[in-house]
C-alpha cells in the first residue's frame, strides 16, 4: 500500500508537511491557551447561577443611599455585600475600581461562588465598568446593573472642575472627555462576559445630560418611559419603584428584561 503522500514530488511534500505541522502547533497551543485559562478561573460567569450581589456607591461614598436597593435584593434571597468608599468616595475611579477588585475576589471565595452580580450608583456604576475592563471583572461578573451613571461625564463634573481649586480627582474624571472616560468609553462600551443593563431618569440635575447613563450595547431604560408622571430625581433613584422592579426582571436567572410589574 502506497504511502498517502508518496504520489508527490519532494518539494511538494515537504512544504505540506511543514503546513501540517503548523497547524498542529497551532491547535496544540490553542487548547494549551484554554487549560490555563480554565485553571486561572477565566471565562464568561454562567447566567443561570445568580452569586451575591455588590453594590458600589456613588461619588461620596453614601452606602446608606443603597439601602432600599439592599433590602429589596435581600427579599429575593440574594446574599448583599456593599462596597466601602476610599478617599470619600472621591478619590481616583481607577482605585477604586482595584479595591473593587479585591472585594469581588474575597465575596467570591467567602461564599464559594463562581460569580457576582454589579449594582453601581451614579459615579458606582462607572467604577464597576472600569473594573470590568482593566481588572479582567468581565471573567466573574455575570449581570452590570447601573443607575443613574454619567458613563459619558456629566457637565456638573465640567463646571466643578473649572471653579477656583477645582474639584477632587474623581469629580474631574466625571467631566465629558476626561482621559478616564474617553478611554473607558473607546470601543465596545459593554465588554463581552457580563451582561448590561442601565437605568436613569430625564429628571436627572446630577448627570446632565441624562443620556448619559446610557451605554451602547446595554438594555437601556428610562423611568419615565414605564412611569410618564415620574419625577424622580437623581438621588432617589435607588429607591424608585421603576429600578426596584428592574433589580426583580433583570438579577435573576432569566435573560435581562424591561420590568412589567411597575407601581407607578
Amino acid at each position: 500500500m502506497r504511502a498517502p503522500l508518496s504520489g508527490l514530488a519532494p518539494a511538494r511534500r515537504r512544504l505540506l508537511v511543514l503546513l501540517l505541522a503548523g497547524v498542529l502547533v497551532a491547535c496544540v497551543a490553542g487548547a494549551g491557551k484554554l487549560v490555563i485559562d480554565n485553571l486561572a478561573g477565566r471565562g464568561i460567569a454562567d447566567q443561570d447561577k445568580p452569586g451575591p450581589v455588590v453594590l458600589v456607591p456613588g461619588y461620596g461614598g453614601d452606602t446608606a443611599s443603597l439601602d432600599p436597593l439592599v433590602a429589596e435584593l435581600r427579599r429575593q434571597g440574594r446574599s448583599t455585600v456593599v462596597a466601602q468608599p476610599t478617599s470619600g468616595g472621591t478619590g481616583d475611579l481607577r482605585t477604586q475600581a482595584k479595591r473593587l477588585a479585591t472585594l469581588v475576589e474575597r465575596t467570591i471565595e467567602s461564599s464559594g461562588s463562581d460569580s457576582v452580580d454589579l449594582v453601581g450608583y451614579s459615579a458606582g456604576g462607572v467604577v464597576a465598568r472600569l473594573y470590568v475592563r482593566d481588572e479582567d471583572g468581565g471573567s466573574v461578573v455575570r449581570r452590570v446593573l447601573t443607575l443613574g451613571s454619567p458613563q459619558h461625564g456629566t457637565d456638573v463634573a465640567a463646571l466643578a472642575a473649572q471653579l477656583a481649586g477645582g474639584c477632587p480627582t474623581a469629580c474631574e474624571q466625571l467631566a465629558p472627555d476626561s482621559d478616564v472616560l474617553r478611554r473607558l468609553n473607546a470601543g465596545d462600551e459593554t465588554l463581552d462576559g457580563p451582561q448590561w443593563v442601565t437605568v436613569r431618569t430625564s429628571k436627572d440635575s446630577v448627570v446632565t445630560p441624562p443620556d448619559s447613563a446610557e451605554l451602547a450595547g446595554a438594555l437601556n431604560i428610562e423611568v419615565q418611559d414605564l412611569c410618564p408622571g415620574a419625577t424622580t430625581t437623581h438621588g432617589g433613584l435607588p429607591g424608585d419603584p421603576v429600578v426596584l422592579a428592574t433589580v426583580r426582571s433583570v438579577l435573576g436567572r432569566a435573560a435581562p428584561r424591561v420590568p412589567g410589574d411597575v407601581t407607578c
